[in-house]
């Protein structure tokens, strides 16, 4: 007994003295890296120096007929700027908006994620913020949602709703009904058509949106809208489709260029607040119809298990504000973002038929049949379409960069820039940029596949790779990282592989200037898809 305990004795000895070196090598790593931040900052030039976009000047630019700015979409504008003060300046308070600084170096994206804290401050949705906030306090009640909030509720909210939404075994509920509105998407296509040309017609647009709000209608509600099988669409579905469009065009404007909106309510600041009000009045009726439904199910008995459990009935347990505001967010961000998106891989696969010969390749092992079911094990072994899609955004990205407010000093393309900056990431250039993409103009899924080669010896896949990971973020970074992630994955997955199953797509007009850049990327010309049936 006195050898075991001697013995014992030994190793908690042994242990402590290897905590307590390993604790010492932690704090002497962090010794070293204050040091090596502190010679950082001190050999940094001074904030003053960086180049200014002088107000007077800025807002002539912007706002006044001549300026050189004047009538730009937001992804022309920063590209202007870029050209004109290089890849990194600082602009002035403007119009209320605070002071910010933008930059285009992803060592710098880097620099400023690796330090954003547990609860990152992302500025902007000003608006947004202040309906939610102040218009209409009387609905939301101090629960604003993810978009808009920051710091505690901010990361009250997130925790509330992450082991839902971000949990893959929650996803996986949807597969058999998302892959019936795929199928009805199908169905769709056939029925609305040219008969002789099969090509979609000039507004597929507003299919694809139906589509894709009918799809996270079932995860945030549980519920198909019936938006697919009936070619007639509501009047309050068109009102939502109206009136996201309106606030994706209005708050670009109002928080991006010079307004008065903060001072007084202009005229494009009331259409906002109303299209503001269209989207919470019609996704409210949603989700209040479904949480009738569920009320009468538990009055009838029907209880489902847990692992059955919809998000809507996942987060009523939590709170039912809570649950209320997230599905109003997931209908009102799900919508024109997972159409965007699905537009680019759609363009990029109907233009590049070598590459969708190759997914259809994969697609078919997946679905031997046209109508055969997804499965969760069979939607693992899809690399080429994820790298497609991932290759679309690359291509065609839905946001033009990312926005953070620094928690500590810190040094930004050589400047000191201090703790409570408000910095704008811009990526644009670097998306098509040689230096970080190989034969960056060209459409290759294969730089995002491991392992993969191709036959052309001078540029084996993984040379193709991207070089700096914080140049392509398509649903963010970090702890603010989009929430609805996972659910958008399995949206396109499954949608752009059905269709992929069934036809052969072709796009046959110019692809220039193929997206409209304002709050996000949105579709700018006619998708006249080519759908031609498989025989098998």
């Amino acid at each position: 007994m006195q050898k075991v305990r001697s013995f014992q004795s030994l190793r908690a000895a042994t242990l402590f003295a290897h905590l307590q070196k390993r604790g010492q090598t932690n704090t002497a790593a962090a010794a070293d890296a204050s040091t090596k931040d502190n010679v950082v900052w001190e050999q940094a030039r001074p904030y003053e120096e960086m180049p200014y976009a002088n107000l007077l000047s800025l807002t002539y630019n912007m706002a006044f007929p001549g300026g050189r700015y004047k009538g730009l979409d937001l992804t022309q504008l920063v590209m202007a700027m870029r050209r004109d003060y290089g890849d990194i300046y600082r602009m002035p308070k403007l119009f209320g908006r605070e002071p910010m600084v933008t930059t285009y170096n992803p060592k710098d994206f880097e620099v400023v994620f690796r330090h954003e804290g547990v609860w990152p401050h992302r500025p902007g949705a000003d608006t947004l913020r202040f309906h939610r906030e102040q218009y209409r306090k009387d609905f939301f009640q101090g629960v604003e949602g993810l978009i808009p909030t920051q710091g505690k509720s901010w990361g009250e909210f997130r925790s509330a709703v992450n082991p839902v939404l971000m949990q893959p075994k929650n996803v996986r509920l949807y597969y058999k009904k998302m892959s019936q509105v795929n199928c009805e998407f199908v169905e769709l296509i056939k029925a609305k058509r040219d008969a002789t040309t099969l090509e979609a017609p000039e507004n597929f647009l507003e299919d694809i949106n139906r589509w894709t709000l009918e799809s996270v209608s079932v995860v945030a509600l549980d519920k198909q809208l019936g938006l697919l099988k009936d070619a007639t669409t509501t009047k309050e579905t068109l009102l939502l489709f109206k009136s996201l469009d309106e606030f994706f065009t209005y708050a670009a404007i109002l928080e991006i260029q010079p307004s008065l909106w903060r001072y007084i309510e202009t005229p494009m600041f009331k259409k906002l607040m109303k299209a503001f009000d269209n989207i919470q009045e019609v996704t409210s009726a949603f989700v209040n119809e479904a949480l009738e439904r569920l009320e009468r199910e538990a009055q009838q008995g029907l209880v489902r298990a847990e692992h059955e459990q919809s998000v809507l009935e996942k987060l009523l347990k939590k709170d039912k504000k809570v649950a209320t505001v997230m599905a109003m967010d997931m209908l009102m961000a799900g919508v024109d973002t997972t159409s965007s998106t699905f537009a680019a891989a759609m363009l990029g696969i109907a233009i590049n038929p070598e590459k969708q010969a190759k997914l259809r390749e994969e697609v078919m092992r997946v679905l031997p049949n046209k109508d055969s079911e997804f499965t969760e094990e069979s939607m693992k072994n899809v690399p080429y379409l994820r790298a497609c899609i991932k290759e679309s955004q690359r291509l065609w990205p839905l946001v033009i960069g990312h926005a953070r407010t620094t928690n500590k000093d810190c040094v930004l393309s050589g400047y000191k820039i201090p703790a409570g900056t408000f910095i704008s990431m811009i990526p644009l250039n670097s998306l098509t940029s040689e230096e970080y993409f190989p034969r960056a103009s060209e459409f290759l899924p294969e730089r995002w596949l491991r392992n993969e080669t191709t036959s052309d010896a001078k540029c084996p896949a993984n040379s193709l790779k991207i070089t700096n990971p914080f140049v392509f973020l398509p649903f963010g970074f970090g702890p603010r990282m989009c929430v609805g992630k996972r659910i958008v994955d399995m949206e396109l997955e499954l949608g752009i592989a059905r269709l992929i199953r069934n036809f052969r797509v072709e796009f046959n007009y110019p692809t220039e200037n193929a997206f409209r850049s304002v709050l996000i990327n949105k579709p700018n010309i006619p998708l006249k898809f080519k759908f031609i049936d498989l025989e098998k």
